[in-house]
């Protein structure tokens, strides 16, 4: 993980928008797998200053509410908008509370903050899914999201070829498969 925190910092991305990104993939991965990766990212950023190296601090989130809004009517509005229609029947009928946590939390407290894009948050939270076994259906609501706010198919190929390359076949595949449910091409290009 180190590695390739400091590969992120190399390329530009900004100690926030690192944090962020693994502070939003508590909600994917758990809090434990979030707390190590931030303990690791402190880390990292410690050796680099010993060798002095002062990485970009980038943009913090704003302060919230947004708007006058609470976390649920922002999350409301999000979710819908990432979705493409409001979220409704199902397992949000089945279990409310569920429904209440996802748009609150995930959509209004985490996904409401300013410092990070959706599309940035959409490409982490693949990412992770994709890597997790036995969270097929949220892998494909997660690519559906992305390409609902502008991912366009082929960088989404391409994240999946990144994924098998760098993290390991499986998750590639997983990926892949996850993505051809969409796009209807399974195949590495």
């Amino acid at each position: 993980l180190k590695i390739v925190l400091e590969e992120g910092l190399d390329v530009g991305l900004t100690v926030n928008e690192i944090k962020e990104i693994l502070v939003q993939l508590y909600a994917y991965a758990g809090f434990p797998r979030s707390l190590n990766a931030l303990g690791a990212f402190s880390e990292t950023l410690e050796a680099r200053r010993q060798k002095g190296i002062n990485d970009e601090a980038g943009k913090a989130a704003g302060p919230f509410p947004r708007d006058g809004k609470t976390a649920l009517e922002l999350g409301t509005e999000t979710q819908t908008t990432l979705s493409g229609a409001p979220v409704q029947g199902g397992l949000m009928d089945f279990a409310p509370a569920v429904d209440q946590f996802l748009k609150a939390h995930l959509f209004g407290d985490i996904f409401g903050r300013d410092n990070l894009d959706w599309q940035s948050r959409e490409i982490a939270t693949v990412s992770a899914l994709a890597s997790l076994p036995g969270v097929e259906s949220q892998l494909r609501s997660h690519f559906r999201i992305s390409m609902n706010i502008g991912i366009p198919p082929s960088q989404l190929r391409q994240l999946t070829m990144v994924l098998g390359d760098t993290v390991d076949t499986s998750t590639g595949k997983n990926a892949r498969t996850g993505l051809a449910s969409f796009t209807g091409s399974n195949h590495r290009e």
